[in-house]
C-alpha cells in the first residue's frame, strides 16, 4: 500500500465467515463485557443478557445504549427484562452510533485486530476477537469525550447547512 492510496480487496480475498460480537462497555472503567455468538437474534441477545446479568454484582443497576435493532424490542426481550427489573434499556435514534461509546470501542476492535486480518475460519475469527477483549480488559481505559457541548452543536449546525445545500 502506499501513502495516499486507498487499500482494496484482493482478488482472491474469500470470506470465511461471519460472527456477531454482542459487546458491554462499562463507561466508567473502560472494561468490556463481550460474547461472540452465531446469529444476531432474540435468543442470542437473551443469552448475552444473561452473560451480563452474571458478571455484573446483583446490587448495580445496567443501563445499557442499544441501536433501533429488533432483537432488543422482541417479546421474549421485553419478557426477560420484566423479570430483571435492573437492566434499563435506551435506544440512540438511527444514524446516531457516535452516541454509544462501545461503538468507538468496535472501532478500535476492527482498526487494531480484524481489519487486513486473513481467517481462514470463523473460529480464527473468534479468536482473534475474543484475544483483543482479554488485552483491552487486562488494561481497561475509559473512553473520556474530548469535544464540548459546544463543538458538538456546531458540527450538527453545519451538517444540517450542508444538507440543506444538498437536497435544494
Amino acid at each position: 500500500m502506499k501513502k495516499g492510496r486507498a487499500g482494496t480487496m484482493t482478488h482472491d480475498y474469500k470470506r470465511n465467515g461471519t460472527t456477531t460480537l454482542f459487546a458491554a462497555l462499562n463507561v466508567l472503567t473502560g472494561v468490556v463485557i463481550g460474547q461472540c455468538l452465531g446469529k444476531h437474534r432474540n435468543t442470542e441477545f437473551l443469552k448475552f443478557l444473561r452473560t451480563i446479568d452474571s458478571q455484573i454484582p446483583k446490587g448495580l443497576q445496567i443501563h445499557m445504549i442499544c441501536d433501533n435493532y429488533g432483537t432488543y424490542t422482541h417479546d421474549n426481550v421485553l419478557a426477560w427484562l420484566d423479570k430483571h427489573p435492573r437492566f434499563h434499556l435506551h435506544f440512540i435514534p438511527t444514524s446516531s452510533s457516535w452516541l454509544n461509546m462501545v461503538e468507538r470501542w468496535f472501532r478500535d476492535l476492527t482498526g487494531k485486530a480484524i481489519r487486513r486480518g486473513v481467517f481462514k475460519s470463523v473460529p480464527d475469527l473468534i479468536a482473534a476477537i475474543e484475544a483483543y477483549l482479554a488485552a483491552h480488559n487486562d488494561d481497561p481505559k475509559p473512553f473520556v469525550w474530548t469535544a464540548t457541548a459546544e463543538d458538538i452543536l456546531e458540527k450538527v449546525r453545519r451538517g444540517r447547512v450542508a444538507l440543506q445545500i444538498i437536497t435544494s
